[in-house]
Formats: C-alpha cells, sequence, structure tokens
C-alpha cells in the first residue's frame, strides 16, 4: 500500500494558499465619502448673549 504522505503535503499547501486567497479577496469595501459636510452646530445661550444672534442661514445655493 503506498503512503499518502507525500501526496497529502501539496494538496495541503493547495488548500491553505486558497484559504487565505478567500479570506483576503473578501474584504469589505471602503465607504464612499460623504459629500454634504454635516450642518453647522446650533450657537448655545451663553454664545447668543455675548455675541449677539448669529445671522440668519444661508439657503442651500452659494
Amino acid at each position: 500500500m503506498p503512503s499518502l504522505k507525500p501526496i497529502l503535503n501539496p494538496v495541503v499547501c493547495a488548500g491553505l494558499l486558497a484559504l487565505t486567497l478567500a479570506a483576503c479577496s473578501t474584504a469589505p469595501a471602503a465607504p464612499a465619502l460623504d459629500p454634504v459636510p454635516p450642518p453647522a452646530p446650533r450657537p448655545d445661550a451663553k454664545t447668543q448673549l455675548e455675541y449677539g444672534n448669529p445671522p440668519p442661514l444661508r439657503s442651500g445655493r452659494y
């Protein structure tokens, strides 16, 4: 009966290589950048008392 040890070594190496490549290829894509900036924070009561009311908000167009 022939020994299976010489045959199993390349099969095990090929299997480990396939698992390694599969693990690296399924990485999630980077999230897309959001082109809309976050809204400006509203001034608190102390800021309004020190500096007055803020100017009215601009419309969405520049």
